[in-house]
């Protein structure tokens, strides 16, 4: 594109990537008022406003320029306009030496154009190539972390590959003396200096190992009703697992039932299906539900009796809940929907489409409302039979990984991948307790989990906690009534990828990629059992007695256990 004039004139190659030449034979550039006369009256004929071209053409002489009228072109004024203004978006775009930085051009609107200066220019441009690059910083920095933490869970997975050639290779060698337990093993740590107490080390006679999945187990979940343990692995299999009373350590494998998850491929024939992702036990314990990287969620009894497939999603499913009444599953997926289905037909209730990017997690707030999270920073509070979100809370500035109602549905958290958790309420359109800053944690934060405390809970006595668990291998609890941080947990050295409160609210129990289990004291802060093992940790549950802890690990194990309130001493 050229813009001539009488004494120059721009060479611009203009779209997006661009190289600019500006040659000029003078060093000002200018056009006479009779020229700037002649485009206005032009320009009000030509727009048909006949009368007023003709008063301005006879109050400014228009007639008398000595301008050539068949040589300037239709819309002359505002195509000079226009390539002024590009020609000003340039300039403002240009760096010390003459050119614009490759893929660094900066578009400018009509309104910033016609109302600031090139200087004031140059800085809008300056601080929105600063802003791009900060984002391309932080972009550049979640791959650095996505890359270590592919490359540790495949070192991870190469170790257990070694560990069971040693296995093979010492079985082919004949029996060797005991070198501990299956599993996990009780390798002690080293107490934490801010502790008032050295913490217990867990021996292996207070740990079942639960053998049987192929492949890393992602999930585990205890039946509030009865032993019953459900975990979910990458082995398209989910189990349920009858533990024995009593210490765990001493007792037998226990009965355990195999839940394959199976599809029909184009033959009509049953083939595996992919990693199971999600489980939730219903209300009564008689039901549990799994999600499955197929984009299919199914019912089985807890006799491992599949009941319903629940087929409408287009993509994994990555969260799974039932509702308090258990009439109603809810589900997310990263077909970007949540649906509601009726537990009792296997219908879809309701599908929701809100929002413009993978659904990461859902959870409901009464037995007709919830709220969902997504990879596109937005959270919706949704009720059943009603077309539009209850509420929209915006305020994340990147992937909200995990939302969570508290015990009385009242206060909604959230944690993302910007660092921060918050705390919203319905009554408010912003959040009203934002934990990040100086206090809060230096990396994308996983899951939060609410204690079972607090006014109208099952333990009213005790102040309302949030545990939030991040990347940065750091637990944080905040008092959710003061809004601030109440305790930094900081004995693991790999990532936090789950926690979990006891019944009580009195203790937080944490699993890493460091291959430890730990239970805190969530009044004072002190680290009162640990546990090493052989694996990274994916999740940490309790049981409903609050004397049992499950852990579900990388090395295909799920591990039992054993918590006794009076085993804590130095």
């Amino acid at each position: 594109e050229h813009v001539h004039t009488g004494h120059g004139h721009v060479a611009v190659k203009y779209p997006q990537k661009v190289l600019i030449s500006v040659i000029f034979q003078v060093s000002v550039m200018s056009v006479t008022s009779d020229e700037i006369n002649f485009l206005v009256y032009r320009y009000l004929q030509e727009s048909g406003f006949l009368h007023a071209a003709f008063t301005f053409g006879y109050e400014s002489y228009v007639h008398n320029a000595n301008i050539n009228a068949g040589s300037v072109p239709p819309g002359a004024l505002i195509s000079f306009i226009q390539k002024g203004l590009h020609y000003l978006e340039l300039e403002a775009n240009l760096n010390e030496e003459g050119d614009v930085p490759d893929g660094e051009f900066s578009p400018l609107t009509p309104h910033e154009l016609l109302t600031k200066d090139v200087d004031e220019l140059k800085s809008v441009v300056k601080e929105r190539r600063d802003h791009a690059e900060k984002e391309r910083e932080r972009e550049r920095e979640k791959e650095r972390e996505k890359e270590k933490r592919e490359k540790e869970f495949e070192r991870e997975k190469e170790r257990m590959r070694e560990r069971k050639r040693e296995r093979e290779e010492r079985d082919r060698e004949g029996p060797m003396e005991e070198d501990g337990a299956q599993g996990l093993s009780s390798d002690k740590v080293n107490p934490p200096s801010s502790s008032a107490t050295v913490p217990y080390s867990i021996p292996d006679s207070d740990v079942l190992i639960l053998n049987g999945h192929t492949s890393e187990v992602f999930i585990c979940a205890w039946s509030p009703s009865s032993s019953l343990l459900a975990s979910g692995s990458g082995d398209s299999t989910a189990r349920i697992w009858s533990i024995p009373d009593g210490s765990s350590g001493s007792s037998t494998s226990p009965k355990e039932l195999v839940l394959t998850h199976l599809n029909r491929n184009k033959k009509n024939e049953e083939e595996k299906s992919k990693d199971v992702t999600t489980l939730d036990w219903n209300g009564d314990g008689t039901l549990l539900a799994t999600g499955s990287y197929d984009g299919q969620a199914r019912i089985w009894s807890r006799d491992g009796k599949l009941k319903k497939t629940l087929n409408k999603h287009n993509g994994p499913i990555f969260s799974l809940k039932w509702n308090k009444k258990g009439d109603y599953l809810l589900s997310g997926s990263v077909d970007k929907t949540a649906i509601v289905w009726d537990a009792k037909t296997g219908e879809v209730r309701q599908q929701f489409q809100h929002h413009q990017q993978p659904t990461l997690d859902v959870d409901w707030r009464n037995n007709q409302s919830f709220a969902t999270c997504s990879t596109d920073k937005m959270i919706y509070v949704c009720k059943v039979g009603e077309k539009e979100y209850l509420k929209k809370f915006e305020g994340h500035e990147d992937e909200v990984n995990a939302i969570k109602w508290d015990p009385t549905g009242t206060l909604l958290a959230s944690c993302s991948d910007d660092r921060t958790a918050k705390i919203w309420s319905m009554k408010n359109d912003y959040c009203i307790h934002d934990f990040g800053g100086a206090e809060g944690h230096t990396k994308e934060i996983y899951t939060i989990k609410w204690s079972p405390t607090g006014p109208n809970s099952d333990n009213p006595n005790l102040a309302l906690l949030l545990a939030s668990a991040s990347f940065d291998a750091t637990i944080k609890l905040w008092d959710i009534e003061r809004g601030e941080m109440k305790h930094n947990l900081t004995e693991h050295t790999e990532p936090v990828y789950s926690v979990s409160f006891s019944p009580s609210g009195e203790y937080l129990a944490s699993g890493s990629f460091d291959k430890c289990l730990h239970i805190w004291s969530a009044k004072d802060g002190s680290l009162v059992r640990t546990y090493q093992g052989k694996g990274g940790i994916f999740e940490v549950c309790w049981n409903q007695s609050g004397d049992k802890v499950a852990a579900c690990c990388v090395n295909e194990t799920v591990c039992v256990v054993d918590f006794n309130t009076g085993k804590v001493f130095s």
